[in-house]
């Protein structure tokens, strides 16, 4: 199969499986995109080309993006960690490198507590969120010092300077970056 059958055959396995996720039959989609029953279920079927024009209304239709309908399969379905050893810290990003919304989601482990020297408090425009999967985590906030426990989550202005760490032991967590505190956290 070439690459282009490949990724035809994708869009139209996608196309199906979102107007079926969604509860519609046929006719529903159809009215929708502005289409005829008929001719969407020969472009599910793969019995008629898809023109640019009818995936744009469909796309719209389904809620979805021209993109998410045409993406390929990347080669990445095992997350590889990224050992931080200067800072305790092993990271796995979950969201991979195209993350839609603008926010990364990441995995972290941390094996040491919360540096204190101001120098290593971080500050940047935006929030920043996590949620304590395993251990004790110290986050500082400037002078404050906040423990959050696992099960617990946080949220912040990140405009406070501050640092996490492990209180304990080890910890995890999942946390949620917008773009400065990626730069900050993740690629730092």
């Amino acid at each position: 199969m070439t690459q282009d059958a490949e990724v035809d055959a994708i869009v139209r396995a996608r196309i199906r499986g979102l107007r079926i996720a969604k509860g519609w039959s046929l006719d529903e989609l159809a009215g929708r995109c502005y289409l005829s029953p008929s001719t969407l279920s020969r472009i599910e079927t793969g019995h008629r080309r898809i023109g640019l024009d009818q995936l744009t209304a469909i796309a719209r239709a389904l809620g979805a993006s021209l993109d998410q309908l045409v993406e390929t399969a990347g080669d990445a379905v095992v997350i590889k960690p990224h050992h931080h050893p200067e800072r305790g810290m092993t990271t796995w990003v979950l969201s991979g490198d195209d993350a839609r919304n603008g926010l990364t989601v990441a995995r972290i482990r941390v094996a040491r507590p919360a540096s204190r020297r101001p120098e290593d408090q971080r500050v940047h425009p935006g929030r920043d969120w996590f949620t304590v999967l395993s251990g004790t985590v110290e986050l500082l906030l400037g002078e404050r010092e906040v423990l959050v426990h696992e099960g617990e989550a946080a949220s912040f202005s990140t405009m406070t300077p501050h640092a996490f760490g492990a209180r304990g032991g080890p910890a995890e967590v999942i946390a949620v970056f917008d773009p400065d505190g990626e730069r900050n956290h993740v690629d730092a």
